[in-house]
């Protein structure tokens, strides 16, 4: 399996993931967060960019052997997806969140054939919803989805109930709780201030953050 340190710590590096316990970033949610990851900033910096495309082929190699093609969530998933798609040798396919409003209507981007097997590409995952939608819409075209992997995963127990609910297969190369435990190695965040952290993931939803400490 992947370093799931070494990836964090890279994307601590390049500030693709911020944590911040104080002044709060707002999720598209509406949800208040000491975290926020951008893995797109990852795109302008190629050797991390070769490294953490190449974790993420070994986990696809390893974990989805018989994968016949590789589907990127739009937008953020894309350009994981192409890339790895290149380096296996898979051919790509793409997800939009809904069907275009003109010219073709599609959803699905690309040439696919019913009963091929996809392993679908993200970025991160959060509470799980935009991605198996995303699982939902390749089911619907006559795809069979073997699995899922992303590069970050917050480890929301809401998206673990979810994936086991679809009973499937999902690899992240590093996740909330190894973040977390290099950024206090590092200083970046206190020990106080973990205990926020972890409190805001066991209630995202109802997270104030903090003013004092």
């Amino acid at each position: 399996m992947t370093n799931e340190k070494a990836i964090a710590e890279k994307l601590l590096q390049i500030n693709a993931i911020k944590l911040n316990p104080r002044e709060t970033f707002t999720w598209a949610s509406g949800w208040k967060s000491p975290i926020y990851c951008d893995n797109r900033k990852v795109l302008s910096y190629p050797y991390i960019r070769e490294y953490i495309k190449s974790e993420m082929c070994n986990v696809i190699f390893e974990k989805f052997p018989d994968a016949d093609l590789l589907a990127g969530v739009a937008t953020a998933g894309i350009a994981w997806g192409a890339l790895a798609a290149d380096q296996l040798k898979l051919p790509f396919i793409y997800v939009r969140p809904k069907p275009k409003e003109h010219g073709l209507g599609n959803q699905i981007e690309g040439y696919y054939t019913a009963a091929q097997k996809v392993v679908v590409v993200e970025d991160l995952v959060s509470t799980g919803k935009s991605s198996l939608q995303v699982v939902d819409v390749l089911k619907n075209a006559g795809v069979e989805v073997i699995g899922m992997v992303s590069i970050f995963n917050y480890g929301f127990p809401v998206a673990a109930e979810a994936f086991e609910r679809y009973k499937l297969s999902y690899y992240s190369l590093t996740n909330f709780t190894v973040l977390i435990e290099l950024a206090i190695d590092k200083g970046i965040i206190s020990p106080e201030h973990q205990d926020v952290i972890l409190r805001w993931r066991e209630d995202p939803a109802n997270w104030k953050g903090i003013t004092t400490g």
